[in-house]
């Protein structure tokens, strides 16, 4: 064993655990001026830092190869969503982390630490995600003893591709599935197994939610638990957010709110359809929300009661902000947006107790991904 290895070993009595949301807003969180409940989120806000000038790219690969190299995410081959490998005469957007970047994982891991990484990859090319690899940009060949997750930006919550360790594995068969659950189930096995045979060892975790990402899907009653609060609209709802915040200390108290977004329709100026069509998908990514709090509050209970929360740096963050991928209207069709399509009102009307269950691929409109990303403008 190395000597630098030894004090590291020697010296490390503590955890680290990333926790990674997906197209967050700057305002979506309770701690940071929404309405919407997130009181784990809160409690490590308020045990912990809350930073209001740390800049993450507007993609979700980059940030996450920023984040787990350390490096500016074009000097390590992933400036760009990795689904395309641009080619050599790219080499900033290969779709994949270079191999001379190490990654957090294999650093900690050389240093004694055990890795384990849940939910979300996106740093392997799309041609590379297939089940007969090759698997040399997959978790375990960038550090992680364990995963169990999805590999490229998005999958279905209720039926998702999943991934365990090198193969392909079908989902549980629950009637009420839902895959931030499942994370977490998987996360507690995996930490389970650890503890239990190797208490006094450090351990790197990766959970990365695969919320707020489209689709956003929820069991119903958290889509119901938020009746009648956003029926005031966007326009309203951003500016108490906006107001909270000042009150929060989370802005400087000379910010001003910026206008609304260019192709905003006003509040006051849509139709009773497109009101009821936009509070349906507010209240959807809102329940969505609210239920990815819950499923980081099971791990956090579970770190207590192991006696392992007090010794555990938690970060959390988003790998970018709200959203502009629902366009206007909302989307309930995910190919839609990636097609130039800008899907109707009263088509998607008809479709509005489908919005957050499996037969909707639902998105939220710009509306309101601008009040989440409050005070800031675009997307």
């Amino acid at each position: 064993m190395r000597e630098d290895q030894k004090n590291f070993e020697e010296k490390t009595d503590f955890n680290v655990i990333y926790i990674v949301l997906d197209d967050v807003g700057f305002s979506a969180l309770g701690c940071y001026g929404s309405e919407i409940e997130t009181p784990n989120i809160d409690s490590l806000a308020e045990n912990g830092l809350r930073y209001n000038n740390f800049n993450v790219t507007p993609l979700c690969s980059p940030t996450r190869a920023c984040l787990l190299t350390g490096r500016n995410c074009h000097s390590v081959g992933v400036g760009i969503i990795t689904e395309i490998d641009w080619g050599p005469e790219y080499p900033n957007k290969r779709g994949r982390i270079s191999e001379s970047a190490a990654t957090l994982a294999e650093i900690l891991k050389l240093n004694g630490m055990a890795t384990y990484m849940v939910g979300k990859w996106h740093l392997v090319p799309g041609h590379e995600a297939a089940s007969s690899g090759p698997f040399r940009n997959w978790p375990l060949s960038k550090g992680f003893d364990r995963y169990y997750g999805f590999l490229l930006g998005m999958t279905d919550q209720y039926a998702p591709d999943l991934v365990y360790d090198n193969h392909r594995v079908a989902r549980p068969h629950p009637s009420n599935y839902h895959l931030s659950e499942d994370l977490v189930d998987k996360t507690l096995e995996f930490l389970t197994d650890h503890i239990s045979i190797t208490p006094d060892r450090p351990f790197f975790l990766y959970l990365a939610f695969g919320a707020q990402h489209e689709p956003h899907q929820v069991p119903k009653e958290f889509i119901e638990k938020y009746q009648g609060v956003y029926d005031k609209g966007w326009d309203q709802i951003r500016e108490e957010r906006f107001r909270r915040q000042k009150d929060m200390g989370v802005i400087p108290p000379d910010t001003e709110l910026v206008d609304r977004n260019p192709g905003i329709k006003p509040w006051d100026e849509l139709t009773p359809k497109e009101k009821a069509l936009f509070i349906r998908f507010q209240q959807t990514y809102t329940g969505f929300l609210t239920h990815t709090d819950q499923q980081i509050g099971r791990l956090l209970t579970f770190l207590k009661s192991k006696n392992k929360l007090d010794n555990t740096i938690i970060v959390l963050l988003s790998d970018n902000g709200g959203s502009q991928e629902g366009s206007y209207n909302g989307s309930i069709n995910d190919s839609a947006y990636f097609n130039g399509v800008e899907e109707n009102v009263n088509e998607m009307f008809h479709h509005i107790e489908q919005i957050g269950g499996p037969q909707a691929s639902s998105n939220y409109p710009k509306g309101w991904a601008q009040v989440a990303n409050t005070p800031f403008k675009y997307y």
